[in-house]
């Protein structure tokens, strides 16, 4: 904001996926491996969400295995895998029949889960552009890392958006009370669409912003 000219100028931040791809292959390495190093830059202050809770996200499926084709489905919602049957994009999945197709958000190659009844018949990886197997030979198990880093409960969601709507209210009053009446508006706007989207899928962009006074912290 530049006040001699009173000019808003918006930030419009975009995600480079390769840079994120990279960040959540890093953080599955760390429960996977015992032989990692992150080098990582000052921005890692940010809180990324439990760690308990993310670990726990994690899915596992194994060749031979009963599972809750439905359950699996909850699961992969709710650690932000977006169902799209019809573009198999980092970070989708997709149903045919008893196929099931997951984009792992930090990978390169997509997972193909087949299925007998509620059994898992079959584990492969594939290019999801070209369709080809890449796998040499049918996996044994296959282990899903949530598709986003800052992971949390409905309860939770709804306790923090309780505090930061007390807080929001709170600087709102002191903006009015020393004429910053625009400030005032643009705080108010992006704050509640931030709560929006918090409240409808659980995220939003720069919610870590939301965590530096332990609002999503269980």
């Amino acid at each position: 904001y530049l006040p001699v000219s009173d000019t808003f100028i918006e930030k419009d931040s975009s995600v480079n996926e390769d840079i994120d791809r990279l960040r959540l292959k890093a953080t599955s390495a760390l429960l996977e491996r015992r032989d990692v190093v992150v080098v990582a830059s000052v921005s890692c202050i940010y809180g990324i969400g439990s760690p308990k809770l993310y670990e726990d996200s994690v899915l596992h499926i194994e060749r031979g295995a009963e599972i809750d084709r439905r359950e699996l489905l909850r699961r992969l919602v709710d650690s932000y895998y977006v169902r799209n049957d019809m573009v198999l994009d980092p970070g989708n999945f997709r149903v045919r029949g008893d196929i099931m197709e997951i984009f792992p958000a930090y990978e390169t190659h997509a997972v193909r889960v087949e299925f007998f009844g509620d059994q898992v018949d079959r584990i492969i990886t594939f290019d999801p552009l070209t369709g080809e197997i890449t796998s040499r030979d049918d996996l044994e198990r296959i282990y899903i890392y949530p598709a986003k880093h800052f992971l949390t409960t409905e309860d939770t969601i709804n306790r923090a958006v309780t505090e930061i709507r007390n807080e929001l209210a709170e600087r709102l009053e002191v903006f009015r009370d020393a004429g910053q009446l625009l400030e005032a508006q643009r705080l108010e706007q992006r704050t509640n669409y931030d709560l929006e989207m918090l409240l409808e899928v659980g995220y939003c962009s720069g919610i870590e912003n939301y965590s530096l006074k332990g609002e999503f912290r269980p």
